[in-house]
């Protein structure tokens, strides 16, 4: 519930939601495990199974044992499947048999915990819930707080809006036939003129969390039931909410810089989204670095660095962020901060050139046509998340300055393909041979970035 608050800013007639108590006074009444202890010794008892293991009984006597009361469990050994475990519940006037697991923890689901009474303390919630409110709890996204509390409102961004070229008129040449020439060049300006201009959507990063204490879903406003594991909460933002509303939620995540550990390794939107930036503060301040110093210098992004300094301006990201110091006082080599531009691209969980673009960029390589090569690359663009398509656009403008300056560095468009088409581009669970024979293509794909950037972006 804090994440919502600390968002209210601004709201016209703003109202506090109202937070449902229904699921909360179901899980108030739900009956409390009763532990049936066995009077006698058992052999083999597991070590990990305390009094309330039975040994070998039947279900039948395992049923007429529990009946003594709502909530009452033991542990038995199965006598089809000797070796195996159950967990006997009564609930409903009912025994109920569930196999038993453990793996360090106890188990009959998805959830794990430390001990028996508390497996069957969340189980016996679970089903009281699941019965008494199973209506309920199937219509708990209709109707959603979500739109109305402020979070949506204040943080929603447009999604990319995807335009097509432009077809332009093209007037004829003598013989009423269209001027080839005058066709490609007018393709080549429509290219030009499609310019992304939106903002940066995100979808919640949500895991599976145990909360402590009552806590109510942010999304229907109703409580998240269970003793341990109640719902999901975004890695990125915090908001908490049940798993089944999880899918209910707009791609609208603001994330938290509290949330956001570390620079490197880190989803490329989530960073930026943070940092409120269009682009990751490390690709900006090394580009700025590596041009502050000039680009002639030989092997420009060809000649590797020293990896353990790269290293430390990699940590040095991570622990001070923008406040990182790779100044030529602290870092004399220009190859140690071209390495470290180089690592942050390779250590990307999801490239630059992201794995859904990849299979459009690798057909745009096998064009021959050089107006329909160039009009693939520029639908493979379309297929980038805003913030990996802005920072590329930031990337090659630079790598075609650097090209500018080859008769010094001797890095043209060919050479910066070599090095950054593996960098900025990773086949998506291909075998290995095809993703050997990938690598020329993705060189090409870098290379025709690189010496259309006025054209593409």
């Amino acid at each position: 519930m804090s994440v919502l608050l600390n968002l209210f800013t601004y709201h016209d007639e703003y109202r506090p939601p109202v937070w449902k108590s229904y699921l909360y006074q179901l899980q108030q009444e739900a009956p409390h495990p009763r532990r049936l202890t066995c009077t006698c010794e058992v052999d083999n008892r597991p070590k990990y199974y305390g009094r309330e293991y039975h040994g070998m009984v039947s279900r039948e006597e395992a049923d007429q044992l529990l009946s003594v009361a709502e909530g009452s469990y033991l542990i038995r050994e199965s006598q089809r499947q000797p070796g195996t475990y159950t967990l006997a519940l009564r609930f409903g006037n009912q025994t109920k048999n569930f196999r038993l697991y453990h793996d360090g923890k106890h188990f009959v689901g998805e959830k794990r915990f430390e001990s028996i009474h508390d497996l069957v303390t969340d189980g016996l919630i679970t089903l009281y819930i699941e019965t008494k409110a199973a209506e309920y709890i199937a219509k708990m996204t209709i109707n959603p707080i979500y739109e109305h509390i402020g979070y949506t409102t204040l943080n929603k961004e447009p999604t990319l809006k995807k335009h097509l070229p432009v077809c332009k008129e093209v007037p004829d040449g003598p013989d009423g036939v269209r001027d080839p020439e005058l066709t490609s060049l007018v393709r080549r300006a429509t290219l030009k003129d499609n310019v992304h201009t939106t903002k940066y959507e995100k979808v919640h990063n949500f895991k599976v969390h145990t909360f402590r204490g009552p806590h109510w879903c942010e999304y229907c406003a109703n409580f998240m039931w269970g003793l341990i594991a109640q719902g999901v909460k975004c890695a990125d933002c915090g908001l908490n909410v049940h798993k089944q509303c999880s899918k209910m939620v707009p791609n609208d995540c603001k994330p938290d810089l509290k949330h956001v550990k570390k620079v490197y390794s880190c989803d490329l939107t989530t960073l930026v989204k943070a940092h409120n930036s269009k682009r990751p503060m490390v690709v900006d301040m090394c580009i700025q670095e590596i041009e502050s110093r000039g680009v002639q210098s030989e092997g420009l992004y060809r000649i590797s660095g020293f990896s353990d300094l790269i290293e430390d301006v990699k940590l040095a990201f991570d622990r001070d962020g923008e406040k990182a110091d790779i100044s030529v006082n602290v870092y004399e080599d220009i190859n140690i901060i071209t390495g470290a531009l180089k690592l942050y691209f390779r250590d990307l969980p999801i490239p630059l050139i992201t794995y859904d673009a990849y299979p459009r960029f690798m057909e745009a390589a096998k064009i021959t046509d050089p107006d329909k090569r160039l009009e693939a690359h520029h639908e493979g663009l379309k297929l980038l998340p805003p913030a990996h398509c802005e920072t590329l656009c930031y990337l090659m403008a630079h790598l075609k300055r650097v090209t500018q300056n080859d008769k010094d560095n001797l890095m043209n468009a060919e050479n910066l393909g070599i090095v950054f088409g593996p960098t900025l581009m990773r086949a998506p669970d291909l075998d290995a041979m095809t993703a050997l024979n990938d690598i020329r293509y993705q060189r090409q794909v870098v290379e025709t970035l690189i010496k259309n950037e006025d054209i593409l972006f």
